[in-house]
């Protein structure tokens, strides 16, 4: 019986020391961030990436935050950062569905995994095999979810009826896409709602304030215009101001920008539903750190909830950690 319980305890302290040279083995991953563009947004989720990966004691390189949105300039950094042969995991926002496939795809099987945030490629399952499953994890918010709430809270700021206008900036975005479906969706249950016009302005917010101008003009009764991102709603409200219409026209928006956050208060803006960027970033290098350290399976969907900004709420210290700072 002795000689029994010795056995065991020496079986025991192997499997112990087995497994504890198991975890010593998992690599630290090394971390490459490539935003999508130069926004407070992306900044945001490059700041959660950095104070995590530094809390977990991860090596992360930086690319330049691109000045304009399109796989033309995205795709060209993602290749050099891949060239540089020391990475191990890329964590960015593809800047479309379907044209970022194919480069991504390449890049992962020259052996770095791939973490999408904000946007995904395909239609954003990767659970189930196809030429796009190859990612790790989609990490962001709801936006359908997002846009049937937006809708909701226009709605009832127009007295559930008028004319109201999309400005949004691309056809081919996952985010975007996704906010415009679910914004109509949301205002299909009010039949006194007319939904006049989506506009696309590229991720540039001088044409999206020219864009809202001539929807306002070739529409005067437009009483809500929903803008689908810092850009769409910045250039929105900006038009809504030079037309004179302020607190005629409701502004719905997307992005708690230190810009659409003042001209909240201003009464130039009426919602602003506020993403959780650095929770995204925050969770994009635990999701690496647990793949590689942990060898831990990884959800292939990660959703951090949103938050509405209105006046009533938008000075209480609780909604000011919803803002996007770039400090």
């Amino acid at each position: 019986m002795k000689k029994l319980v010795i056995v065991s305890l020496v079986l025991i302290l192997m499997v112990g020391l087995l497994g504890g040279f198991a975890l010593a083995q998992g690599k630290k991953p090394k971390i490459a961030w490539c935003p999508a563009i130069d926004d407070p947004f992306y900044y945001m989720i490059g700041k959660g990436i950095a104070d995590k990966a530094k809390e977990l004691g991860l090596e992360l390189f930086v690319s330049e935050y691109p000045k304009a949105w399109g796989p033309e300039i995205q795709v060209p950094i993602l290749e050099a950062v891949a060239a540089r042969g020391d990475i191990d995991v890329i964590i960015t926002g593809p800047t479309s569905k379907e044209a970022l496939i194919a480069p991504l795809k390449r890049i992962h099987d020259s052996g770095i995994e791939i973490i999408t945030v904000d946007t995904y490629i395909g239609d954003g399952d990767y659970s189930k095999p196809s030429e796009y499953s190859f990612p790790l994890t989609f990490i962001g918010t709801d936006n359908f979810q997002g846009g049937v709430e937006v809708a909701h809270h226009l709605a009832e700021m127009i007295g559930k009826k008028g004319k109201v206008f999309i400005e949004t900036t691309n056809p081919d975005v996952s985010s975007v896409v996704e906010r415009v479906e679910g914004f109509k969706k949301g205002m299909s249950e009010y039949p006194d709602i007319e939904i006049v016009g989506v506009e696309y302005n590229l991720d540039v917010q001088e044409k999206a304030q020219q864009q809202v101008a001539a929807a306002l003009q070739a529409n005067p009764d437009i009483v809500g215009v929903f803008g689908t991102n810092l850009y769409s709603a910045q250039g929105a409200y900006q038009a809504v101001v030079n037309a004179g219409l302020t607190g005629a026209v409701k502004i719905a928006s997307w992005d708690a920008t230190e810009d659409l956050i003042k001209a909240l208060r201003e009464g130039k803006v009426d919602l602003v539903l506020a993403q959780k960027p650095y929770e995204i970033g925050t969770l994009a290098v635990e999701a690496a750190y647990q793949y590689f350290v942990e060898g831990k399976e990884i959800p292939k969907r990660m959703v951090p909830r949103f938050f509405f900004f209105t006046r009533d709420n938008v000075d209480d210290p609780e909604s000011q950690q919803y803002i996007y700072r770039a400090d």
